[in-house]
């Protein structure tokens, strides 16, 4: 049986069931995960990784991002659990909590 604080940065897509992997981590910025700001930006990196940022702030900031289970955000926002069909190389923004998702390519990770 596995430990349910053990984390996966990457996995292989698609999911189960289209639902996020329980272990599944990701790069989350921290105020989207206290409840702050919402999630407005989600991003699947060709390689596999996930991010959820608030789309104002700058994630690169010293302490802005922590690596987390990817279900944390999903209980305090379940919109987000629909964005684990996306593909990678894809991201995911909204202009407020209550808009739909709008899923494009992302930009090159060069």
């Amino acid at each position: 049986m596995s430990d349910p604080r053990d984390m996966v940065r990457s996995m292989p897509w698609p999911f189960e069931d289209w639902r996020f992997p329980a272990e599944l981590g990701a790069v989350v910025m921290r105020t989207v995960l206290d409840g702050r700001r919402p999630a407005l930006l989600v991003w699947h990196s060709e390689g596999n990784d996930w991010a959820v940022g608030d789309g104002i702030r700058d994630p690169n900031e010293s302490g802005a991002c922590v690596v987390t289970h990817i279900a944390h955000v999903v209980a305090r926002d379940p919109t987000l659990a629909e964005l684990a069909a996306m593909p990678p190389g894809t991201r995911a923004d909204r202009p407020d909590r209550g808009s739909p998702w709008t899923i494009t390519p992302a930009p090159d990770e060069a």
